[in-house]
């Protein structure tokens, strides 16, 4: 509560010392996915080719300007006792300084969202998805508000019209999205299935084990909570694609981009993305795409899962999953983790 009351401050006194912030003007390029679908490594590429700028952890937990003017020279401090060490694998590297999911800054704002769903409130007794469910509880006035308000400092702050935020959650209401940000530019991360799922359950547990000791629990309750979480993470998929097929969504602002070619055709995609933005990169950062490309080439991840652990089999991801390989993928091309 002293927290949020800190920020509500700040972002009140942001419009004395940032006055441009109530008239800047901000293009979103949004990156959308689930989780360990390559979100993460295209988010944080394409930030630092200077393509647009996006809110590091810390910005998320002091939103405020005129806070974050204050807090950063202690920076390096608040890293010795900062949460996010706990989540920080080998699947996924973090700190308060690293480039990270906006998903997380509702949490922040308004104790909100998937993320409280995903670590926290899916082990309850009663199913609480329907919670977090846009076709439920329609939040979008006031998380798209919020995430404008974000956007608008980080674009101040960077001095920088573009904003690259990273939203997983938005797979469930990308029609709203588009009708509020109609400027807006939209890629879209499709990775096989039998790959992502498992891995975003591994990633999600892994952070749990280390902090709570998650796989020490009944097994039951680990049971309920595994089978909830990889509902929640297909009905991610689900909503997209209906959405997608159904013409609810302006595909001439979505590209498709598949984990694939982030592994190896990294400069064919890229040139996609600049055709698809309209931005001309220097010789600078092509030199920096073809040095990561050769590295992505050679890339092999650490991070390891097998589907018994968390209940699954091949046959049921396929199954629970075919829409997305009717539409986007080679059921007979399974990409390699």
């Amino acid at each position: 509560m002293i927290l949020r009351l800190l920020v509500n401050i700040g972002l009140i006194f942001d419009h004395v010392f940032f006055p441009s912030i109530r008239k800047k003007h901000i293009s979103p390029l949004v990156i959308v996915g689930n989780p360990r679908s390559g979100t993460t490594f295209l988010h944080r590429f394409l930030i630092r080719q200077g393509l647009g700028t996006g809110a590091q952890l810390w910005q998320m937990v002091y939103p405020s300007l005129t806070l974050q003017k204050l807090i950063k020279p202690i920076l390096p401090l608040l890293e010795k006792i900062s949460p996010a060490r706990h989540h920080s694998t080998a699947a996924h590297e973090t700190s308060l300084s690293s480039i990270e999911t906006d998903d997380v800054s509702l949490l922040f704002k308004y104790f909100d969202g998937f993320f409280l769903y995903g670590f926290i409130l899916a082990f309850a007794e009663e199913d609480l998805f329907d919670w977090f469910d846009p076709r439920k509880r329609n939040t979008s006035n006031r998380d798209f508000d919020w995430y404008e308000n974000l956007w608008k400092r980080l674009a101040v702050s960077a001095k920088h019209d573009t904003v690259i935020p990273k939203l997983f959650s938005l797979s469930t209401n990308i029609p709203a999205f588009q009708q509020r940000f109609p400027d807006a530019k939209i890629l879209y991360m499709v990775r096989d299935p039998l790959n992502v799922l498992p891995s975003g359950l591994s990633l999600v547990t892994g952070v749990l084990d280390k902090r709570f000791g998650f796989w020490s629990l009944e097994k039951e309750v680990r049971d309920r909570y595994l089978n909830r979480l990889y509902k929640a993470l297909v009905e991610l998929l689900h909503r997209f694609h209906e959405d997608w097929t159904n013409g609810s969504i302006d595909q001439t602002k979505v590209l498709i981009i598949k984990y694939d070619s982030i592994m190896n055709d990294l400069e064919g995609l890229m040139d996609e993305i600049f055709t698809f933005t309209r931005f001309t990169p220097n010789a600078e950062i092509m030199e920096e795409i073809k040095k990561t490309a050769d590295s992505q080439r050679q890339f092999t991840s650490a991070h390891k899962y097998d589907l018994e652990k968390f209940g699954l089999t091949a046959e049921q991801i396929r199954t629970d999953c075919a829409f997305i390989y009717d539409t986007f993928l080679n059921p007979q091309l399974n990409d390699v983790d």
